[in-house]
């Protein structure tokens, strides 16, 4: 295809001059001249709009479009001067309502103007840069009206009392209001800024600035905030009812400023009535207003957050420290999670359930639980009590709330493994004594804490359970073995495995004849089926149920433990025994015989022997015979040991030196860890990465660190820099 040449084509001009009549343009512009005054005085319907519309087309042809522009120009302003006239002389109410209507008046005559010069505004006005009609038109009224001396101030003053009117409770015309703010706002958003938005600004400044300290010294707390919340949704309202939508923000931040951010503390802490008698009084309503209001100020919610952080860290530190509350284990810690279920109850309903104050909430409670060493024995106590009793006749759904609720107090502790310690003794007694509630429970929170902490937290747990049905099993081969065992006395015998259940002292203790036997053939039984294992007994944790004839031949079932047993059956044989005799006789401990006389001899309704002296406590003068006047309403009686449900300060020591004991391998293991990957690291950054790697189960102490480092340096793991003291190296 061949390349033409492109050719332009351009119509020009015809070229042959038209002679004009020389008066033509004055008199067609009169013609135009006298339709825009009959437009101003409403007489435009006698006009012949396309009569108009050809005149100013010809004008403009012609090249009397300037003639055109400026007259127009002289017209408009001199009726605007009239117009002006007009307005001024309004008087009171009147005053708005004229300029209303002359606005409303000029517009349409406006409309109208445009429509005849149509032409003009197309192709004489972009030509020559001039401002198109419309946009003359709102110059011309702005400049002559709006911005007149005896105008401006008087509209500007005339408006702003209707909205302090409107601020007091009277009703005001809002669509003349609407009609006067928009005239501003078509006049150019500076006309509107500057003529009204920015004086309304400093005057409502000055109006709330005002009434928020009227209202400060009158109200209490709750009652300010439902004001300062009035005010601002009034606002934003009058900005939908009559103002620019820009200027919301605007506005709502003077109110915020003014009633919310200058007196954001005196409201928090205000006497009686601030934040914390809020919180004391589960003001749910009262606080969401304030978390609404203060959100809307820069920092505001941290004012909230850290007044509310101070008073749970307060109130919790008083209830981890007061000594009465720690009497009792389960209600200290009902009460914490009833300070948890409170605060989030608030956060939910009042704070937005807002992250950063659950966070808060967090840390407060980590930080007073571990004010108190005893938390976590404390925790599993609460457990222990309700897997006991607590939870009978409560629903699936339910246990797993409670059961959630002790997983949450859990994640706060410092020093899982002492709750893991204490965890496994409770456990390991409610097992043995089969007084678990629910064995779907037990095993509910186990998984509960396998989750939390792995595999190795609840594994030897685990192997708890397995034994308890190993030993079930057991006793069953056992009693098949031996038919001709049926007659005598029955014996129930729980293996339990010695690296899964908590280590307790072997303690002996002389078992009456028939037991003894019965135990030896036993063990002869087991250790014949299992090679290799060791048994040996452990009289302290087992019980027994004994049959007892009383003095006027009453019968009852007694439920005693093994060494209640031991002592009881020696008066089958003798009418009264001192105590040495006693302790003679079973070889039981001191501490644990007393403890077992005192709970059948001096418990009212569990007195089956009587003591001389009588007496609360138990020495070792005292001597002992069976209560022949001993009655209950019950067959079946039941006499606990008396026991502390907390621990003695001996056996805290006891617990905490195992618990320190088997922290000793695993900073060990961290540290071998840690060095194994980095080969060379100093003592600052070893201490910080055990710390952290261990936080899970518990706070290692950098002084137990060091002795570990040390400790695997004499065993050729680490070795120190020659240069360096505090830099060390692992040893492949």
């Amino acid at each position: 295809m061949s390349n033409q040449k492109k050719r332009n084509f351009q119509i020009e001009a015809f070229k042959h001059r038209v002679v004009v009549d020389p008066k033509y343009a004055e008199k067609t512009w009169k013609i135009l001249e006298h339709a825009i005054h009959e437009i101003y005085n409403h007489n435009a319907s006698g006009l012949s709009f396309e009569e108009l519309y050809r005149n100013a087309y010809n004008m403009v042809l012609h090249k009397f479009g300037d003639k055109l522009y400026s007259g127009l120009v002289t017209t408009m302003t001199s009726h605007l001067k009239e117009i002006s006239k007009s307005i001024e002389d309004a008087q009171g109410g009147l005053f708005l309502e004229e300029l209303n209507r002359k606005w409303n008046d000029h517009n349409k005559a406006l409309q109208m103007i445009r429509d005849i010069l149509m032409y003009m505004d197309r192709t004489y006005i972009p030509s020559s840069q001039k401002t198109p009609v419309h946009e003359l038109g709102l110059n011309l009224w702005r400049d002559s009206i709006i911005h007149s001396s005896k105008i401006q101030t008087r509209l500007l003053n005339t408006l702003l009392e209707l909205v302090r009117r409107e601020r007091t409770g009277e009703v005001i015309n809002r669509g003349l209001m609407r009609n006067l703010i928009k005239m501003l706002m078509d006049l150019g958003s500076s006309v509107y800024e500057e003529d009204f938005e920015r004086p309304f600004l400093e005057v409502s400044a000055e109006f709330y600035g005002a009434e928020s300290q009227n209202f400060i010294e009158c109200c209490d707390c709750g009652d300010y905030l439902k004001k300062a919340e009035r005010r601002l949704n009034e606002e934003m309202e009058r900005v939908t009812h009559y103002l620019d939508t820009k200027s919301e923000t605007k506005i709502t931040s003077v109110v915020e400023k003014e009633m919310i951010a200058n007196h954001m503390m005196r409201l928090i802490h205000m006497e009686n009535s601030g934040l914390v008698n809020m919180l004391l009084d589960d003001k749910y309503e009262d606080m969401g207003r304030m978390y609404a209001l203060f959100r809307r100020v820069p920092n505001g919610l941290l004012k909230i957050r850290e007044v509310m952080t101070s008073h749970i860290r307060e109130t919790g530190k008083q209830l981890v420290t007061d000594l009465e509350r720690l009497k009792d284990p389960v209600e200290f810690v009902q009460r914490l999670l009833d300070e948890k279920d409170k605060y989030d109850s608030i956060i939910n309903l009042s704070f937005n359930n807002d992250k950063t104050f659950q966070n808060a909430l967090n840390s407060s409670f980590e930080y007073f639980i571990n004010l108190n060493p005893r938390s976590p024995e404390f925790i599993s106590l609460f457990v222990d009590d309700k897997l006991r009793k607590g939870l009978k006749g409560v629903s699936e759904e339910d246990v797993e709330v409670i059961l959630d609720k002790v997983m949450m107090l859990f994640r706060y502790l410092q020093e899982k493994d002492v709750f893991e310690k204490y965890y496994k003794q409770h456990l390991a007694k409610r097992l043995l004594s089969g007084k678990t509630v629910s064995d779907d429970a037990e095993r509910s929170l186990i998984v509960k804490l396998k989750t939390e902490c792995g595999y190795q937290f609840t594994s030897k747990l685990e192997g708890m359970f397995t034994d308890m049905k190993t030993s079930q099993d057991t006793m069953q081969g056992f009693y098949t073995g031996h038919p001709e065992l049926e007659d005598g006395p029955t014996l129930t015998v729980q293996v339990l495995t010695t690296g899964s259940w908590p280590t307790q002292p072997t303690i002996t203790c002389n078992l009456p004849a028939e037991m003894s036997t019965l135990c030896e053939r036993f063990r002869a039984y087991y250790l014949g089926t299992h090679t290799g294992r060791r048994l040996s007994w452990q009289t302290n944790m087992g019980t027994a149920d004994m049959k007892a004839i009383f003095g006027k031949g009453q019968k009852h079932e007694l439920n005693v433990s093994t060494y209640q047993m031991c002592v009881l059956m020696l008066f089958n044989n003798a009418d009264r025994l001192n105590y040495k005799e006693i302790e003679q006789a079973t070889e039981i401990p001191a501490s644990d015989l007393k403890r077992c006389l005192q709970s059948m001899a001096c418990v009212k309704g569990k007195n089956v022997l009587r003591k001389e002296p009588m007496s609360k406590d138990i020495s070792e003068d005292d001597a002992f015979f069976v209560n022949d006047k001993f009655t209950s309403k019950f067959y079946k009686v039941k006499i606990g040991t008396v026991v502390a449900q907390k621990e003695s300060e001996p056996e805290k020591q006891e617990t905490r030196q195992r618990v320190e004991e088997d922290r000793k391998p695993q900073i060990e293991a961290a540290i071998v860890r840690i060095m194994k990957s980095r080969r060379q690291l100093d003592h600052n950054n070893i201490i910080a990465e055990v710390t952290k790697q261990l936080q899970s189960r518990f706070l290692a102490n950098p002084t137990e660190i060091k002795k570990r480092i040390e400790s695997l340096i004499e065993r050729d793991f680490l070795e120190r820099d020659n240069n360096d003291r505090r830099l060390y190296r692992y040893l492949a």
